[in-house]
């Protein structure tokens, strides 16, 4: 799996699969193996491009500040480098408004967007959850701040799954690549220096808003905001599942996402893409 040296860092990614280009992008605490249960599905259809955030896994921890804007110009060099123009594109929460940031400044490079669990700008009870993200790992072990985050991120039902949450955490505690206390703090403030409320209007290529009913972290009507301002976005939620729907719901998400790719497929080839 290759590092690309761009923008003063290293930046892993990975791709698998053939077909047109469809590049992930993974939220906070998160890096590129969080799409893993739907890689599957994907890569049969797709060339499906993932990466580590700048920060996050395998790509370099940079001790000084990081934006949304910066981690997109990230994904942008790292498509010119492995000669890709055009992608479909899919970001689940941070992951998500770094899309946003992509989209809006390269919008040539994007065919379609899809964001998860997404945001224009957080609220008042948002943006003191991810404040508290990014200061407690100064204060706690990595285990008791995972105890701390999955309520956020999952459903009850879920967490009525005997060994299901502390799986988890122990899949967490024991994960080789895991994330610098410094770069939760530097995502945790990227993400709250970031607001794409008046500028959803010049997101022209067709998305997709997708979120879990029981989402209490990004909640419904943080995507209802989206798909209101983005012209022409679709909206769908998804009935059983939280934030973390990727991994409670992975049958429904990659379902609804390969719908919404698979309704573009006439109109390129009608012109011959």
């Amino acid at each position: 799996m290759p590092k690309v040296q761009i923008n003063g860092i290293d930046l892993f990614y990975d791709i698998k699969g053939t077909g047109e280009p469809l590049l992930l992008i993974a939220g906070f605490l998160c890096d590129h193996a969080y799409w893993s249960l739907i890689m599957p599905s994907l890569v049969s259809q797709y060339q499906v491009i993932r990466l580590d955030n700048r920060g996050m896994g395998r790509s370099s921890a940079p001790e000084s500040p990081y934006s949304l804007k910066q981690m997109a110009g990230d994904v942008a060099t790292l498509l010119d480098h492995i000669g890709i123009n055009q992608v479909h594109l899919a970001g689940h929460s941070m992951g998500s408004q770094i899309a946003q940031e992509l989209v809006l400044a390269h919008p040539e490079k994007v065919k379609s967007l899809m964001l998860l669990s997404s945001l224009a700008k957080g609220d008042a009870l948002f943006n003191s959850i991810i404040e508290t993200w990014g200061d407690l790992p100064n204060n706690v072990d990595l285990k008791l701040y995972e105890k701390v985050v999955l309520p956020w991120i999952f459903t009850d039902a879920f967490y009525s799954i005997p060994g299901m949450i502390e799986g988890l955490i122990e899949f967490a505690i024991r994960y080789p690549f895991p994330p610098a206390t410094h770069s939760l703090y530097h995502h945790s403030q990227a993400i709250l220096g970031s607001d794409t409320t008046n500028l959803l209007q010049q997101i022209h290529c067709p998305t997709l808003v997708l979120v879990g009913k029981q989402d209490i972290l990004t909640p419904l009507k943080f995507s209802q905001q989206l798909a209101q301002g983005i012209p022409n976005a679709e909206l769908v939620v998804i009935e059983r599942g939280g934030h973390g729907f990727l991994i409670e719901s992975p049958d429904a998400v990659v379902s609804a996402m390969l719908n919404f790719l698979g309704k573009l497929k006439p109109a390129y080839s009608n012109f011959g893409f």
